[in-house]
């Protein structure tokens, strides 16, 4: 018989050190957005969209170098990779569309997390992933379209300057 007892307890260690190493960059992440009320604005707004978190919200600061470096949500999705393109060659058009292999593979990343989240909470876009689903697309590209849908929704509310509205439930209100 093996006595795994010092392995689990180095594991446990270990695994309280990381836990207090994430709530100290959170705070940390916290007390930087603090200091400036534009970009604290900017993640208040990011943040009110379905599926999208404290993590990707800062991702999307910093990528998009607080919303200077991309004119709009396309530009943005072609750099996170979300953006399919079609393969052609003069008149010729072969095969599926593709997104680019040089995309950040970071933020399509976090931006997949987000949209499987948002599927799973927002009756919006749990219906366009099932539309998307329905019209025989493969599951990876109907989330690829929910993707793009954040990245685009994240955009319209910093430009709008408003936070995100469900208009299903403002319909209901009214």
């Amino acid at each position: 018989m093996v006595d795994n007892s010092f392995i689990i307890y180095q594991s446990e260690k270990q695994l309280k050190l990381v836990e207090e190493q994430i709530a100290h960059t959170d705070k940390q992440m916290g007390a930087t957005l603090q200091e400036d009320e534009y970009i604290q604005k900017h993640f208040r707004l990011i943040t009110s969209v379905v599926g999208i978190g404290m993590i990707t919200a800062v991702a999307f600061l910093i990528y998009t170098q607080d919303f200077t470096a991309f004119n709009n949500g396309r530009q943005f999705a072609c750099y996170a990779g979300v953006a399919p393109f079609e393969y052609s060659s003069g008149s010729s058009i072969r095969g599926k569309t593709k997104i680019s292999p040089l995309a950040n593979r970071k933020m399509k990343a976090l931006l997949s997390n987000c949209a499987s989240a948002a599927v799973q909470h927002d009756p919006e876009l749990k219906a366009y992933y099932q539309h998307k689903i329905k019209q025989g697309k493969a599951k990876l590209s109907a989330l690829n379209a929910v993707r793009a849908k954040l990245v685009n929704r994240v955009f319209a509310t910093v430009n709008r300057g408003t936070e995100y509205v469900v208009i299903p439930q403002y319909g209901k209100a009214a």
